[in-house]
Formats: structure tokens, sequence, C-alpha cells
């Protein structure tokens, strides 16, 4: 009988596998699916219009218009900036934004591998899996937030059709919550769900229907606020209320809002990147869109909060807070737009949702079961988490709104400063990518038991750099130089992880690098990444420092691509 159980729960379990290559060892089935591997040409269908398109479709989402009101309202503690103030830190933080967007994604663009995958060669083959976890975490939660955002845009299209339904009773007091509120975030959660079940190489098309859609409901409600105001408000009007060192100080921190609204987006960028036709359709039309979208709806979010001055008597800056103000004046053809409107910002954080949270979240459980979960499973599993976390404790003020976004790039930065490191100044561009699939010994990013200390101690101490300044953060006493340090969190995480990464590579130099830049991603195809009859040759390749071009012929120093 025992022996019956043990084998229809073995059978069990075979059946939750996931599509995986065969040949593969138990080691290697930790290591690698179908989600995994390097993309094969013909899933590589992501031209420079369909990046343009998934940047402007991202830009136009409440989470964006937030971040420069926020900037207007306060400051640290201090005055807040003026409208032109708050947009140039717009520009300026998502110009560097893209900046890094944009290298991160050369990697997954040349050699077609997602963040969990080109983490490896940094942080080790086993050592990936914690900063992948703590990605993965984050992405999780930020699911939740963005899902609870997305549910007060299905309050107003319900509201705006049947007003009742905001008088609808409160059965879970205390909650921090009402039933109407959790009822219509629950509403878009369910209604996200089916977006998660498409792949990677496909939902390109709803960032296209996206950028149409949103852009114009944006434009509209931007036309609309400004000729019911009968001009642009006195907010365009109004001066700073910082000045000198609190204005300079303020300036900083709004740019550093803009840059930790992309921390998540920056280590994600090689799991869209991987699908690209080739490297240079990732790049310009990366590095152009992501700062003239976002600044564009921040302009519109500043406008139409300075308009709503005039029409409601005080700054609304919560589009969904006006939107419900002119949908109280109760006429139909503001219910009517306030549903349209709020139909297109449900659009967006869906949209959202997917490219930044579910997408990322689910590459990144993958790499941590990969014999049992896909980037379906991981996405399904990512909105399940975000569904029982309390995301509207997040958003219940500007400052624990800037604050979270602060604390959640103090941790991606250091990861995205040793990434970048490895790749750009420490191997010069070259990975050997079978290697990155591998579990023995002799690979050239198994290091120390399959952790890279060098990794692990700079990624350290990039978090180090800002831990005494998060505690200020949140509220606790701390020395004004710790303060000043945590408000260029990013910067400070990533120059240190980055510049302590190449010390130490330099006095302890790493294998598979290469003395001039060489990328040979061009080469990869539809790899097998199983062990087979000339491993053990390929072994001794690896040790005795021989490198083969896909051509046959040998390179120097084991610093080029090897045949498999």
């Amino acid at each position: 009988m025992e022996k019956v159980k043990s084998t229809k729960f073995a059978h069990l379990v075979d059946r939750l596998a996931v599509k995986s290559e065969s040949g593969l060892t138990n080691a290697q089935l930790m290591l690698n699916n179908f989600d995994l591997k390097p993309v094969e040409p013909e899933r590589r269908q992501w031209g420079p219009w369909n990046f343009a398109g998934f940047w402007i479709a991202d830009s136009f989402n409440i989470n964006t218009w937030m971040i420069s009101s926020s900037m207007i309202i306060v400051s640290n503690g201090a005055g807040g900036l003026s409208w032109w103030q708050s947009w140039l830190c717009v520009w300026i933080g998502y110009a560097i934004a893209a900046c890094f967007v944009v290298m991160t994604g050369r990697i997954g663009a040349t050699y077609h591998i997602s963040f969990p995958v080109l983490s490896r060669a940094s942080f080790g083959i086993w050592g990936a899996l914690w900063p992948v976890f703590n990605r993965a975490a984050m992405a999780c939660i930020w699911y939740g937030v963005q899902a609870w955002i997305g549910g007060e845009c299905v309050t107003l299209m319900i509201s705006a059709v049947w007003p009742s339904y905001t008088r609808l009773p409160n059965g879970i007091p205390n909650s921090g919550t009402t039933t109407k509120d959790f009822l219509s975030f629950f509403i878009f959660w369910l209604c996200s769900l089916p977006a998660i079940w498409f792949p990677v190489h496909q939902i390109r098309h709803l960032f296209t229907v996206k950028s149409f859609v949103v852009p114009t409901a944006g434009i509209s409600f931007f036309i609309w606020a400004v000729v019911r105001a009968h001009g642009i408000g006195p907010i365009v009007h109004q001066p700073a209320e910082a000045h000198d060192s609190q204005l300079a100080w303020g300036m900083v921190s709004g740019i550093m809002s803009a840059i930790a609204n992309f921390a998540t987006l920056i280590v994600n960028d090689p799991d869209f990147a991987r699908f690209a036709c080739k490297p240079k359709d990732a790049l310009w039309s990366q590095l152009i869109t992501i700062p003239v979208g976002f600044a564009f709806t921040s302009f519109i979010g500043i406008i139409v909060s300075s308009s709503s001055t005039v029409i409601f008597g005080e700054p609304i800056w919560n589009p969904l807070n006006l939107l419900q103000s002119f949908l109280n004046e109760g006429t139909h053809s503001n219910r009517a737009a306030v549903f349209s409107i709020a139909f297109a910002f449900a659009l967006a954080q869906l949209g959202t949702n997917i490219a930044a949270n579910s997408v990322s979240a689910g590459t990144d459980l993958t790499a941590l079961l990969p014999r049992y979960l896909n980037i379906r499973r991981g996405g399904y599993i990512c909105a399940l988490v975000g569904l029982v976390v309390c995301p509207w404790n997040l958003l219940s003020s500007s400052n624990n709104f800037i604050t979270y976004l602060s604390a959640y790039s103090v941790f991606l930065s250091s990861v995205a400063g040793v990434i970048i490191s490895d790749y750009y100044v420490v191997r010069r561009g070259y990975l050997q990518i079978k290697d990155l699939y591998s579990a023995k010994k002799s690979s050239p990013y198994y290091f120390w038991f399959g952790f890279h200390w060098r990794g692990y101690t700079a990624y350290i101490a990039g978090i180090l750099i800002n831990i005494v300044g998060f505690v200020g953060a949140i509220g606790m006493p701390v020395p004004a130089g710790a303060d000043y340090i945590y408000r260029l969190n990013f910067f400070c995480g990533f120059l240190v992880a980055g510049t302590t990464y190449w010390l130490l590579c330099k006095f302890f130099p790493v294998p598979a690098t290469s003395d001039v830049w060489m990328e040979v991603g061009d080469q990869i195809e539809d790899p097998s990444m199983a062990y087979n009859e000339t491993s053990s040759e390929y072994d001794e390749e690896i040790a005795g420092g021989k490198g083969v071009f896909k051509d046959g012929e040998v390179g120097e120093s084991g610093k080029f691509d090897l045949e498999y």
C-alpha cells in the first residue's frame, strides 16, 4: 500500500513538472527550463516600435502622476517644489533611469537571457538565488500596490454607473480599508488574471493597445480640466515653498524618487529585452521614449492638478480623487467621461502591473524552482501574494509613498551595481552562455560552492552605505551625514557596489573574462544545455584555458565562446 501511494505521489510530482530539455541532470533541472533558456530566433519578435510602445504605455499610470505631485506637496519635511522644478526633476530622473535601463537591457538583448540567468555570472550559479528572491518578493508586494490603485479605478467605473455603490455598508471596520474599496480591489485583481496567461513575447500587443488608448484618455482629461478651469490654473504661477539648501535637497529627492520608481524596471529590463530582434532595437527606442513619455505624463498631471484649484477650490493631486470630484457633480456627461477615463487608467494599471511586476516576479520565481514553475505559474503566485498583502497602508500619505520607493531602491541599486560592473567593466561584454546553466564545479561561474563571494561582498557594501539613512527615513534618529547619503540612495548603492566589485575582481581575478570588448551573443541560436559525451573534453578545455570559436578556431586564454 505504501509503495502504491509513493508511486502515485511520484507520478503526481512528475505531472506538475514544466517543460524542459531532455537529458538534463537533476542539478541542471534546478537551473533550466523553457522560460529560462536563451530565447531562440523564432520568439525574438520585439522591434524598436514595440519597445517604444511598451514605455509609452507604461508611462501613463497613476504612480507616475503621483510622483510629480508628491514633489510639489512635500520634500523631506520641508516645503515643496514649484511645478517647473518638479518637472525638471522628472526629466533628469527618468533620463538617468533610461541610461540604467538600456545598460541592463543590452545584456538581455545581446545574449537573449533574463535577469535571473545573467545574475549568475556575478553572484554565482546558486548565489544568484538570493537577489532573484529579493526582487521577486518586492515585485509581489508592488503588484499589490498597483492592483490596489487599479481597484480605485474600478470604484470610479462602478460608481459612474451605479452611484449607490459609494454607499455600500462597511463590513470590515478597523482594517484600514472598507468593503467597497476591497471589493473593487478584488474585482481588478480577478480581471487581471487572464493577462498573466499569455507568453511574454506575445503580450507586446497589450502594450500596443495601451499606448493608443491610455494617452488618448490622458490628453482628453487634460483638455477637459483646462477647459473647465478656463486656463491652466494658479499652480504654474506658484513659487517653490522650499528655499536654499532645502530647495537643493528637495530637487535631489525628487530626482531620486523618479529613479526609485524605476528600481525594479532597471534590473527587470532583460526579461523583455531578450525578446528583441536585434540588440540595437532595445537601445534608442528605450533611451528616448522613457524620459519623454514619463515627463509628458507628469506634465499632464501637474497641469490638471493646477486646474483643479480653480474648479474645486483646492489642488487635487491624485487623478482618481479629481475624477471623484467630477463624479460628485452628478451630470450625465461627467459620469460618462469619468467612466471612460477611469477605464483607461485601469488598463494603464493592468499593463504596468504585468510589465513591472507579474513578468519579473514570474521570471524570478521560475529561477527559484525551474522544475515546477514557469513564468505563467510564477505570475499567478505573484498575483496571490499581491492579494494578501495590505497595499493601502503604503499609499496612506505622500511621505509613506516616497519612503517605500526609496527603501525599494536600496536593495535593487546594489544588485544593479554588481551586475553592470561585472558585465561592462570586468568581463567586457563576454559571457559563456552554456556555463550559466551548468552545475559543474568546473564552470567559471560556479565559484565557491556556487556562490561568488566578490559579488556578495559588493552587494552588502552597497546596502550598508544606505542602511543607517534608511533607519532615519522610517523615523529613528540618525546622524545628519547618514541622512544626506540616503537621499542619494540609488547612486550610493550603485556606485559603492559596482566599485567594490571591480576592485575585488581586480585583486582577485575571475575566470571567463576578456581583455577587449567581446560580445558574442550573435552566436546564440537554440543551444542545448544538456551534458553530452564530449563533456570531459569540454572540461579539459576550460581547465586548460582554451576556447573555441563557433567556426572551430582556437581562441586566446580561454576568453572566447566555446563550441557546445
